[in-house]
């Protein structure tokens, strides 16, 4: 099907948080264009932000070939553990990786193809900050900046965290902007509990294993209930399982509390649950997920759209 937009209304695109399910925002976009919708605005929060800023300064598919070839022995090499920072992520490397993959370091929201904002959250007041103009990575940080593993960003004297703390699909900004259309894409819309009931994960490459072994080790030296559930009649989950379980609980309860007051047009929710916090390296089953997704709501975005 390769159908071209007949619709003269602007369209937004609202790429929510979720993590390493966020890949999927890459396969939605690419069916999306198959059909020929090319959103006019593009919103982005967390790892939707990291997405949508790719996508519009035109380094979309260097960004797909680089995650689809990601092991996990490259995940662990962005992390570090140190009891005394205030994040597990290796700013350095990450900062290296978005110059290469994103955009340049000093590319402004005026530069990109079209209309982009990212959302972001005050550590202080709890008040969401849009970005629409500045620098595209300074946004991008203050988006992504989820507590635990990215330290606060500071932007204009206030300290900013992820912003799926407080909006994350961002259809209202989509709307603040113009989109007489918004299409929405929920990483969170069936994650609450079923990262404790995950298939059992591909054969793991032996040196991805070591290294992911090295660093469950050090973990483990300052906490032994990090990764394994603490033995027992009654065994709790592990740390990482109730941080993750925590994230997934937040984020979808305040998904759902923000587009019941502000509903998109077209909700995309591909089916993402199989798929860890951290997990990506799985960046081919997740858009794959996500062109699958476009595909069984073709008929809904046939029909809204007009095409």
């Amino acid at each position: 099907m390769n159908l071209s937009k007949k619709s003269a209304l602007s369209i937004g695109l609202a790429l929510g948080s979720g993590s390493s399910r966020g890949w999927a925002h890459i396969g939605i976009i690419r069916a999306l264009s198959e059909i020929g919708i090319e959103p006019d605005i593009v919103c982005g929060c967390s790892i939707g932000s990291i997405v949508g800023a790719s996508y519009l300064a035109g380094n979309l598919d260097t960004l797909e070939d680089w995650v689809c070839s990601l092991t996990q022995t490259d995940v662990v090499k962005f992390l570090e553990f140190n009891p005394l920072l205030r994040g597990f992520v290796d700013a350095t490397r990450l900062q290296s990786f978005f110059t290469k993959y994103i955009c340049e370091e000093n590319t402004q929201f005026r530069d990109l193809s079209r209309i982009f904002a990212t959302v972001s959250t005050d550590l202080e007041s709890g008040r969401e900050i849009w970005f629409t103009k500045g620098q595209v990575l300074n946004s991008v940080w203050a988006s992504i900046s989820l507590p635990g593993l990215f330290p606060p960003i500071q932007s204009q004297g206030r300290w900013l965290v992820d912003g799926g703390l407080v909006n994350p699909v961002p259809v209202s900004i989509c709307r603040a902007l113009g989109a007489d259309i918004v299409l929405a894409v929920n990483l969170n819309g069936d994650i609450v509990g079923k990262h404790f009931f995950k298939q059992k994960p591909n054969k793991k490459n032996k040196d991805d294993e070591n290294v992911f072994l090295t660093f469950k080790k050090s973990v483990k030296n300052y906490s032994d209930s990090f990764f394994e559930k603490i033995k027992g009649k009654d065994n709790p989950p592990s740390l990482l399982d109730a941080i993750s379980g925590s994230i997934n609980i937040t984020q979808d309860r305040i998904t759902r509390s923000r587009m019941a007051g502000d509903p998109p047009d077209i909700l995309l929710s591909p089916k993402l649950a199989h798929i860890g916090l951290l997990e990506f390296h799985r960046a081919k089953e997740a858009i794959q997920e996500g062109k699958d997704c476009v595909e069984r709501m073709f008929p809904e975005i046939q029909y809204i759209m007009k095409l």
